[in-house]
């Protein structure tokens, strides 16, 4: 966008509309009895510059894809961005005493359950990241002039995200995004590390590649002629530090510390809210929206991708593959089914085989590089505009953008997360790189899809049943290369788990996922050598689980049942087994593995942590005896 296209809007009506602003954002705060009043206050002005003047959108239709787009990473702020939408016509102005309320989506902090919120934010440090992601499919999928603009906290610069954000963009030249920092000084208990030493803010982010615009956050004309120059920059995204005051315009408590998260008490705000109106001019009524340059715009939509249409090529006997190359192999397939999809790698795409997705679509590979935060920020990002990014790398490192995985489950966004070289069974690379909590953590989020699968087949199969499946997704894949259990045309399904072995007269049942699978067949030959028929199941979906299979197979075996898992303890198929089998009778054994490990060969691990096929008969037997 060049400055010719900004809306020139009269300094009187932004100045009403600042003010307003902070009226409406007070008065929500103090009917709800909790809130930001004071940070709201102090970015008043910014967000009047940007939505009455500088942004392209349309207030009836906050979904259309053409609309600038406005991320509010600081999202303690809320009262403010719900404000900004109902003073530009979005909803009427008196749904804003129900911030906070059961019955309203006017939440503490902002959701997408909002027609104008992307992404969930209020864990800071996230806001960016996604910002990025929402540019990186303006500027490089779609190519279209949509500018992005992101507002964040100065407290919330102290996150490592940020600069994994900050870093990116830079190196990708997202002239199309713009981030404001509401440099207001004082944090939640006590001042910013910088304060208002803006040089520091500014020689940073020069580092980093930004051409960063020094204002003074209350000034409207400055704010204006910072948004402008930024627009009219073409090699680099743009920062503007806006120095603010905290609580600006609220009487007695503006720029005083221990006021972040407090709402002012009714005597209080009736006193300052008297002093807001005061300065109302009545200009604020002429503003007419700023629409998108096209004479319409689709709605941005959550999408499935089309599932591939084509065979897995792994043959029952034949060589063998490593889940990781089923996963890469599927994930290259959607490649060519399906544009929505896209990919994202934390540089180790010839590991976890996103190398081939590259090959079939370069231009929807994104390399995250060593910055595993930034990388789930962005995807969360190219999902809210209606992409379906997977999201890879080694299990354990998923850990470091947990709290990301953890808002994408709270904005219940379609990204695809998938951990490999999971487990003990990675072998010598030795504990710190053994993925043995991952489970525990995706499965804990009451919407996300988990699928494990145990060989190449199966893992295709899960790559394509993910892409389909609305909402967030984990999918656990394995380093070693493994036997063909399935052939090419066997089925599957989220929800369902496949039987391996049964009879009429099994005794036991052991239900085992991804590496231990092939343990529990070879312990299941052993046992029918003696002469005990034991049932075996692949389990595949962990969440949601197959229940009614689980029930039927521990009905027909008796009651005892084994579980092995190549996870820790805590929060893995064990847990999700015996959560599924609760009401029914069983004996139940749960293995797992119980300490921190250490390097080695596969096969010892498995056995030296007690998930080998040797174990799995003891417990059997120990069970039956």
């Amino acid at each position: 966008m060049s400055s010719t296209q900004t809306l020139h809007v009269p300094l009187q009506i932004l100045e009403d509309k600042a003010t307003q602003l902070r009226i409406d954002s007070v008065r929500a705060t103090t009917e709800a009895g909790s809130g930001h009043p004071t940070s709201c206050a102090s970015a008043a002005d910014i967000v009047s510059v940007l939505f009455y003047s500088v942004m392209r959108f349309d207030p009836k239709n906050p979904r259309r894809s053409d609309n600038d787009v406005f991320v509010l990473s600081k999202g303690h702020a809320a009262p403010l961005l719900y404000s900004a939408w109902a003073e530009a016509g979005a909803f009427p102005r008196e749904q804003l005493l129900g911030l906070r309320k059961i019955n309203s989506d006017l939440e503490g902090h902002p959701t997408p359950r909002l027609p104008f919120v992307d992404v969930a934010t209020g864990s800071l440090g996230q806001g960016l990241s996604a910002g990025v992601g929402i540019a990186v499919d303006a500027k490089h999928l779609r190519q279209s002039g949509q500018r992005v603009y992101v507002l964040m906290g100065d407290g919330e610069s102290a996150e490592g995200s940020v600069w994994e954000a900050a870093q990116w963009a830079a190196f990708h030249n997202l002239d199309n995004l713009c981030a404001t920092i509401d440099i207001n000084r004082l944090g939640q208990s006590q001042p910013t590390m910088l304060q208002h030493e803006l040089d520091v803010y500014k020689k940073r982010w020069e580092a980093f590649g930004w051409q960063a615009l020094l204002v003074d956050g209350h000034d409207l004309t400055a704010l204006l002629r910072a948004y402008e120059q930024a627009a009219d920059t073409h090699d680099r995204p743009s920062i503007v530090l806006a120095r603010t005051l905290k609580g600006k315009g609220l009487g007695h408590i503006e720029n005083q510390e221990h006021w972040h998260g407090k709402a002012l008490d009714r005597d209080a705000a009736n006193q300052v809210l008297a002093q807001l109106q005061q300065r109302l001019n009545g200009a604020g009524s002429r503003w007419e929206p700023n629409l998108p340059a096209t004479p319409s715009g689709s709605a941005t939509e959550t999408v499935a991708a089309v599932n591939s249409s084509a065979k897995p090529p792994y043959q029952v006997g034949g060589k063998e593959v490593a889940t990781r190359k089923g996963f890469g192999d599927g994930l290259a397939a959607l490649a060519h089914a399906n544009p929505f999809v896209v990919a994202l790698d934390a540089d180790v795409k010839n590991s976890t085989y996103t190398e081939e997705f590259e090959k079939a679509a370069p231009g929807r590979f994104f390399q995250g590089y060593i910055a595993e935060q930034n990388m789930a920020g962005m995807a969360m990002g190219l999902a809210a505009r209606g992409r379906v990014p997977f999201v890879s790398t080694f299990a354990c490192f998923l850990t470091r953008a947990y709290d990301f995985i953890r808002m994408s489950a709270v904005s219940n966004l379609n990204v695809k997360f998938v951990g490999t070289h999971a487990g003990v069974s990675i072998g010598e690379d030795g504990p710190s790189q053994m993925g043995l909590e991952d489970l525990a953590m995706m499965c804990a989020e009451p919407n996300f899809t988990v699928l494990y699968p145990s060989d190449a087949t199966s893992a295709w199969r899960a790559t394509g049943l993910v892409a389909s499946q609305l909402g967030p997704c984990y999918l656990r894949v394995g380093r070693p290369a493994s036997a063909i259990l399935y052939g090419p045309d066997e089925p599957f399904a989220v929800g369902k788990c496949k039987v391996l072995r049964r009879s009429a007269t099994d005794r036991a049942l052991i239900v085992a996922a991804g590496v231990t699978v092939y343990e529990a067949l070879r312990a299941f030959e052993t046992l029918r050598d003696a002469g005990i028929l034991v049932r075996v199941i692949d389990l595949f979906s962990v969440q949601p689980i197959d229940r009614e299979e689980l029930i039927t197979s521990v009905r027909d075996t008796g009651g005892t049942v084994i579980t092995v898992e190549d996870h820790y303890e805590h929060g893995g198929i064990g847990d999700a087994v015996f959560a599924a089998l609760a009401g029914e009778r069983i004996r139940g054994r749960k293995l797992a593995v119980r300490e921190i490990p250490r390097s080695g060969k596969p096969e010892e691990l498995l056995e030296k942590f007690g998930i080998g096929a040797a174990r799995i008969v003891t417990e059997v037997r120990s069970a039956l005896s």
